[in-house]
């Protein structure tokens, strides 16, 4: 029978590990990395807190692609969370903590990054589902969307969770990673892999969309004036569409492929060395997650304008008289009323004050 090690700190499988990779990481490396992340992570609160701040109050976005917006945009704010926990006990600290709270550290970034990876899955298919229907938005009912959050999270968690419950090395100590010092290789196996075939996924996906809307393109520009043209150029979701692969693979492509190679027991690869630099790279996803979903859309990128205008201002009141009658009164002459329904809110009067 296997002898089990669950009371021993993390210096023993480090050890065992034979890395030394903890201690190298007290110098200047160690303190790009934290500032690097540091700024990720405050780029990560503050983006990811106004897309999801800009659903809520946007009417607009009460449809299911910007629910599945607003939970990605919770996803990274989590992500941001797990990686704060994480730079607090990395390094040299890495060697003194226990093994509960090791699987934290890492089951909090395993869940953060999985509902990222899935929510862009998700948001994958529902814009299948709506362009395929030539529709800007799906007929998935609030129910419908709800369960698919749950759906996100629930695999999120049991990724994160699997190590814990059981799927380690703690009791077969041969089995040990060298990037995980006590998870089994036969799980990063199964993590690289299953999240490898959920970008591949996305990339047909995608690809999909891509050639549905050249072709039809194609097909209906010569009867398509120039202004609707322009406003519904397919061109400029293709754009989206490829930034989206373009970042994804960029930014998990290497991670994955690293794990996937230590999983099957690559002693040559030397992969400990650039595991931290890779970490960095999968959060980078995260920081560009509300640029590419956020400021491509023009509504939701002027309804997060409106927002900091307004918070602007309340940060200078003196400013505010000078502004806000004038606009009132140059629109009582033509439908005032039809304007004080209409713009109650107190963002859209920030934003034709600005105009």
């Amino acid at each position: 029978m296997n002898e089990c090690y669950y009371d021993k700190q993390m210096d023993f499988f480090y050890n065992r590990s034979n890395t030394d990779t903890a201690d190298e990481w007290t110098g200047t490396k160690l303190v790009i990395v934290l500032c690097v992340g540091t700024f990720f992570c405050l780029f990560i609160f503050f983006s990811n807190s106004l897309v999801i701040a800009a659903v809520i109050k946007n009417r607009k976005f009460h449809f299911p692609f910007y629910y599945l917006l607003a939970n990605l945009a919770a996803a990274d704010f989590f992500a941001g969370i797990a990686y704060v926990y994480l730079m607090f006990n990395t390094g040299p600290v890495s060697k003194t903590l226990t093994v509960n709270r090791w699987f934290l550290r890492q089951g909090l970034l395993d869940t953060s990054l999985t509902a990222s990876l899935t929510n862009l899955l998700v948001i994958a298919v529902e814009r299948h589902m709506s362009i395929m229907r030539m529709r800007v938005h799906s007929n998935l009912t609030k129910k419908r969307v709800t369960l698919l959050i749950l759906f996100v999270w629930a695999i999120a968690i049991f990724m994160g969770a699997v190590p814990t419950l059981g799927w380690n090395c703690l009791c077969d100590i041969s089995a040990c990673s060298s990037l995980a010092p006590i998870y089994s290789r036969s799980y990063l196996i199964f993590w690289s892999v299953s999240n490898l075939m959920a970008f591949f996924i996305m990339v047909v996906v995608y690809l999909r969309i891509y050639m549905y809307v050249k072709r039809k393109t194609n097909v209906l520009s010569p009867h398509t004036s120039g202004s609707i043209s322009h406003r519904r150029t397919p061109m400029k979701l293709m754009k989206t569409v490829m930034t989206v692969l373009g970042a994804f693979v960029v930014c998990w492509t290497p991670g994955l492929v690293v794990l996937l190679l230590d999983g099957l027991n690559c002693t040559w690869c030397n992969v400990q060395h650039v595991k931290r630099w890779f970490l960095l790279l999968a959060l980078l996803n995260s920081v560009m997650n509300p640029i590419i979903y956020s400021y491509k859309d023009e509504d939701m990128y002027s309804t997060m304008k409106r927002m900091l205008c307004c918070f602007s201002q309340e940060k200078n009141p003196e400013r505010q008289p000078s502004h806000i009658p004038s606009v009132v009164l140059s629109q009582s002459d033509t439908g005032g009323s039809q304007y004080m329904e209409d713009n109650s809110n107190r963002g859209q009067v920030c934003n034709k004050s600005s105009s």
